[in-house]
């Protein structure tokens, strides 16, 4: 079969059948999750409704600005959902880390994928730039939220020990290293598993889309492996500039803990 099986107004309204089953699977366990499942329907229904018209009118007016601006847009939603994210007050020395890890990462990572690895003509096309981009981003928020809140929790609950090692000569790096490296574990973590997991426990949806537009399964293997490790190399780069640096924020420049 050649190209994609189009889906008409009925057919896309029979696939929420799916969440009636859910919603009364909840209904029936007492679980008060009945308004939030029909609020996140709902707006993910509209969300990816105007997202649709939105490229599709990039896509047929492909202008390097509008690409720019779409990156933009998605670091700063991504970055504010980091804030979000942290169950703990985020200093605002902190924050500053947190964005500034988050952009470079992913911004380097996004270029080198697209320019280098993917050699996109012109570099800007919207069809390649907007979806890669958009998974490299996403991936390294996610990353990056599991890194700040571990790393927070880590050097709350570990104050005092910290405190001792300085007191005996460590310097902050060293009295730190366990946190920052645990907060790092975490960060990298799920992009690990999901690739241990990949092909053989589930097929990741970017290869499984390219497979039902009549994509050769061996270009789409080829796209999901470039990506997998480009997904890596955002996360763990923009997880280790935020480690690396964050951690540092926790101490004055007289290597003191300060108080957060």
């Amino acid at each position: 079969m050649n190209g994609v099986v189009d889906l008409n107004l009925i057919q896309m309204a029979t696939a929420y059948i799916f969440i009636l089953i859910l919603l009364l699977i909840v209904k029936q366990r007492n679980i008060s999750r009945e308004k939030i499942i029909i609020l996140s329907t709902f707006r993910m229904t509209v969300q990816l409704m105007l997202v649709g018209y939105i490229l599709g009118y990039i896509f047929e007016n492909n202008h390097p600005i509008y690409t720019l601006i779409i990156i933009a847009v998605m670091e700063v939603f991504a970055i504010n959902n980091v804030f979000k994210r942290t169950k703990r007050e985020i200093p605002k020395e902190l924050k500053k880390i947190i964005a500034i890890a988050l952009f470079v990462g992913t911004v380097f990572t996004i270029f080198f994928f697209l320019l280098i690895v993917v050699r996109i003509k012109p570099w800007y096309d919207a069809r390649y730039f907007v979806p890669i981009a958009g998974m490299l981003v996403g991936n390294a928020m996610t990353g990056i939220s599991l890194g700040v809140n571990n790393l927070l929790e880590g050097m709350h609950a570990n104050k005092a020990k910290i405190e001792s090692s300085l007191m005996l000569g460590a310097t902050p790096r060293d009295a730190a290293k366990e946190i920052v490296d645990n907060a790092f574990d975490s960060a990298i973590l799920p992009t690990i598993n999901s690739m241990m997991g990949m092909g053989i426990v589930f097929l990741p949806g970017m290869m499984t889309g390219q497979i039902l537009s009549g994509i050769s399964p061996i270009t789409a293997i080829e796209y999901q492996i470039a990506i997998m490790l480009g997904i890596a190399g955002a996360v763990s780069l923009s997880t280790i500039i935020f480690v690396s640096y964050g951690s540092k924020t926790f101490f004055n420049s007289e290597d003191q803990l300060v108080n957060f």
